[in-house]
């Protein structure tokens, strides 16, 4: 049920809210029609052992995708949620190169009509494709002109992340001092390409930039292992859960598996929390349940050595780490405002 989400204390940002824009004037592309096909694939995955209690209070509407910046206000209000970087769409790879889903313009006018609660998240892809000083100097623009703290990188569009023409790019991010949230793992959606997001390559990022922030997505899945190694070695590296988290309450064990690694390798300093919201209320009330009820069970505490989670530890993943990385004020509670 969803009373007292909004009152549980957990100041919470969501790095993954996903605005795909009005997608009927490209659903033509067989590069979209590809995609589509593979996110009805997807919610077999995500949706197998849901409990029936995650859909009590759930309004219908929540289970149809709304792209209305509202509803998803509406929604974090609902369950807690202060803070939304949101996230343009890029995609080119869907459309033969041809045109983005959505503009970081567009996204900047959604920013702008609820600012206390909404973050640039400008997407920056594809960086090689469209020239690395193309990309540096709308980087520089965001940073500058607008503000902006935290940016995405998509490379199953792109290019290998440890590619050396990115190089310069890197260089000029850690300059800047933004937050880079990077894809990692397979890519789940074709034509984009897995192979240019395994996390091993990160590996190389991080050495070369130790001083650039990287958050990466869904924990590098299936690689989470690879993910975590890397980034016990490299602390400019942010494991991110997001996508993920509805399998603390579907499928608890290999959640356990997933954030108990996580904690092993890595701490609940660096771990980040995240919705992957694509316009269903119901992907945020779940990302937000699962990690609010989510406990290791006894007997993987006693056989794999994982600590029971804290409060504290739940406080820090929701929005305390990624909070700290942004410098936003995480002591004063945005759910329920309008600004």
């Amino acid at each position: 049920m969803s009373e007292g989400f909004e009152k549980d204390g957990f100041f919470k940002i969501d790095p993954e809210p996903h605005l795909l824009g009005e997608m009927e004037p490209i659903n033509h592309f067989p590069g979209v029609q590809m995609w589509w096909r593979a996110i009805e694939n997807i919610r077999r995955p995500l949706l197998l052992g849901m409990k029936p209690y995650v859909f009590e209070g759930l309004d219908p509407k929540e289970l149809n995708k709304d792209e209305d910046p509202e509803a998803l206000l509406e929604y974090m209000d609902k369950y807690g949620v202060d803070i939304a970087c949101c996230l343009p769409e890029s995609m080119m790879d869907t459309t033969g190169y041809t045109s983005r889903w959505m503009s970081n313009g567009a996204m900047a006018r959604v920013v702008d009509s609820h600012p206390d609660r909404f973050m640039y998240q400008p997407n920056i892809s594809p960086i090689k494709f469209k020239g690395v000083q193309n990309t540096i100097w709308e980087l520089e623009y965001w940073v500058k002109e607008r503000g902006a703290k935290i940016f995405k990188f998509y490379p199953p569009e792109d290019t290998y992340m440890n590619d050396p023409d990115l190089w310069p790019f890197y260089a000029k991010a850690e300059e800047l001092q933004i937050v880079l949230d990077i894809h990692t793992g397979f890519c789940w959606v074709p034509p984009g390409k897995s192979k240019y997001a395994l996390p091993l390559q990160l590996d190389d990022v991080a050495r070369d930039f130790p001083d650039l922030k990287l958050v990466a997505f869904h924990m590098g899945y299936p690689y989470c292992d690879d993910l975590n190694m890397v980034a016990m070695g490299h602390p400019n590296i942010y494991p991110c859960l997001s996508l993920l988290i509805p399998w603390a309450i579907g499928a608890p064990r290999k959640f356990a598996k997933i954030l108990g690694e996580a904690m092993r390798f890595v701490g609940p300093d660096r771990i980040i929390w995240g919705c992957d919201y694509a316009g269903f209320g119901v992907q945020i009330k779940t990302a937000v349940m699962g990690l609010r009820t989510f406990q290791f069970p006894e007997d993987m505490q006693e056989d794999y050595g994982y600590p029971a989670l804290t409060d504290e530890d739940r406080a820090k993943i929701f929005g305390l780490n990624l909070g700290a990385l942004l410098g936003v004020d995480t002591s004063r509670r945005r759910v329920g405002t309008k600004g």
